[in-house]
């Protein structure tokens, strides 16, 4: 037991030591001050700038912003779409995949470039190498670089600054951030163990009998699974992603993916301060989010630590740790650490099955997706984060009397408007609406293997993910069509996986594109407003107080919208199995 909490207190360090460096340097990026990379990569830089004809030192409004992101979006989603549709004949393709269905590329497609990488899919069986590192791979840093641009953007306008130019930051994201750290971090994967090939699957006897042989697959993975953490993909080049032993092969390689899941989210906070000039208040601000990340932490570890009582029973022991769907070489420590970080920070990579743990860890990592800034989506979460406080300087400005100013920007009528329609309106309407339609007809819809709550969880976890733009899910949901080999073989298609294809990909796209809108267009109009000076009835935010109403406010707003699916989902199979039932 002891092991496993100073693994799990180790790693949250090592998180925390790297934010002022990590957050220093890529402010320093946005800023366009000098960087270790600028020598090699200025000259690209122009290079690209005049191949798309940008001039960088244009600085656009919010709409022209939010126009550029989605607009080369739907390029880049045309060509992923049609890889994937091609890639039986394409190059890159030693097993002979065919195509998938319709249904599957459209969902796969829109998944990964809203930086979800939510699966309907196996990668070994429904993709070939060329789909997944030119299709899937290329979108890994592309949307990862939009949500970065985004919510540098949108850190700009928040401190009073002009938006900047959207080509600009996505560039300067995969050149300074995405790609050098990748780079380093495929290296020390591959050293570690993970295969980086384009050969085949091999085929091998089989320990049990000879006769009988077996084919494992492999493929590039080394460099697909670090950029996959890094940019909080979460997709995996394997069905069971970082269990897979190709993926995630040790203790080591599992600490450099939790490292990297959260480095950008957590750091860009600090990078904030240093924009705003005050890193006091980033610092206040970052106890939020990590506070909440070590609560959950500690909630879903000691379920896990204690094990379900109607086994413990069986056993005729007090306790033994729950090792249902968990790889023994990550044990239960590593498991719950990794589950409560991936859903925190929208990452949705898995190193364990989420659908097996217990009611503690279902209601952490549904949670996290519920508030969605629990250190949050690469870029948006840290504007997320900040929506809220803008809403929490408004209701306590109300409540005492002062003047609701952020960085001496009054707070009015519009801020408000644009920061609670993105928070208490879009997330809900994307996972409550189409849940609401799946439950209402669970034989035809929704496919759940388990009956009862821990179906409801099922079911709202899948839009949840796919709303938060997670991509990680409970699984036991028939979301998958016929691998596209068994559908040449004649298998037939299955509507429930239609269903959860084409209704996903609405949470997909409205848990994007309508928070890019709403917070370049917040930003937009803080960024025009005059600075009035500040007086005593002015609201201070640098303060713990402050921060502590913060956090309530974010709890009330952003938690008590989802009580209800928490209360008929996680808490009342805890219930049941405190009762010893399941």
């Amino acid at each position: 037991m002891l092991q496993g909490w100073i693994q799990i207190g180790l790693t949250l360090l090592i998180l925390v030591a790297i934010t002022p460096l990590f957050g220093g340097y890529m402010a320093r990026v946005y800023q366009e001050e000098k960087t270790f990379f600028d020598r090699i990569l200025n000259p690209l830089d122009r290079l690209l700038y005049s191949a798309i004809g940008v001039q960088p030192k244009e600085n656009m409004t919010g709409w022209q912003y939010a126009r550029a992101a989605i607009s080369s979006n739907i390029v880049m989603a045309l060509l992923i779409f049609f890889l994937i549709m091609n890639q039986g004949w394409l190059p890159l393709n030693p097993t002979r995949v065919p195509a998938p269905t319709w249904d599957t590329a459209l969902h796969t497609t829109i998944s990964f470039i809203t930086n979800t990488n939510q699966q309907h899919y196996s990668g070994e069986t429904y993709l070939s190498y060329g789909s997944q590192m030119l299709g899937l791979g290329y979108h890994m840093f592309t949307s990862a670089a939009t949500g970065l641009a985004v919510g540098i953007a949108f850190i700009r306008g928040l401190t009073g600054k002009p938006l900047g130019n959207f080509y600009v930051d996505l560039i300067r994201s995969i050149t300074r951030i995405l790609l050098p750290i990748s780079i380093v971090g495929a290296i020390a994967l591959l050293a570690a163990g993970v295969p980086e090939t384009l050969a085949g699957v091999v085929v091998v006897p089989t320990l049990e009998d000879p006769a009988v042989s077996q084919a494992i697959a492999r493929g590039p993975v080394a460099h697909y699974e670090f950029i996959k953490e890094l940019g909080e993909n979460g997709g995996g080049f394997f069905a069971i992603n970082s269990a897979h032993p190709f993926e995630n092969p040790n203790g080591f390689t599992n600490l450099v993916q939790l490292v990297a899941i959260l480095s950008v989210p957590s750091s860009l906070i600090y990078t904030y301060g240093v924009f705003a000039n005050n890193i006091k208040q980033a610092l206040l601000v970052y106890l939020i989010p990590l506070s909440i990340l070590v609560g959950f932490v500690i909630l879903t570890a000691i379920a896990e630590y204690n094990g379900n009582p109607a086994v413990n029973a069986l056993l005729n022991v007090d306790q033994a740790p729950n090792l249902e769907g968990k790889e023994v070489r990550f044990g239960w420590a590593q498991s719950a650490l990794y589950a409560v970080i991936t859903t925190a920070s929208m990452c949705g990579a898995i190193n364990s099955l989420h659908d097996s743990f217990m009611p503690n860890g279902g209601f952490a990592t549904l949670s996290n997706m519920f508030l969605q800034i629990v250190f949050g989506g690469q870029g948006t979460g840290t504007a997320y984060l900040f929506a809220y406080l803008l809403l929490a300087v408004f209701v306590t400005g109300l409540m005492v009397g002062r003047t609701p100013e952020f960085l001496g920007r009054k707070i009015e009528k519009r801020e408000v408007v644009l920061a609670s329609f993105l928070i208490l309106l879009v997330h809900p309407i994307a996972i409550l609406i189409p849940g609401a339609i799946t439950m209402a007809f669970p034989d035809q819809l929704s496919g759940i293997s388990n009956p009862g709550f821990h179906g409801l969880s099922q079911v709202m976890y899948e839009y949840a993910s796919a709303a938060a733009n997670n991509g990680s899910g409970f699984e036991g949901l028939g979301d998958s069509q016929p691998s596209p080999i068994a559908i040449a073989g004649g298998a037939e298609t299955s509507t429930t996986a239609l269903w959860w294809n084409l209704s996903t990909c609405f949470s997909l796209l409205a848990g994007r594109y309508i928070p890019i809108v709403s917070l370049l267009l917040l930003a937009d109009g803080l960024s025009r407003k005059q600075p009035v000076p500040e007086t005593v009835g002015t609201l201070r935010t640098d303060t713990g107080l402050f921060t502590g109403v913060t956090a309530g406010v974010i709890l009330i707003l952003g938690a008590l919208t989802f009580f209800p699916i928490l209360a008929l989902g996680p808490i009342a199979e805890a219930f049941l199995i405190s009762r010893g039932i399941g």
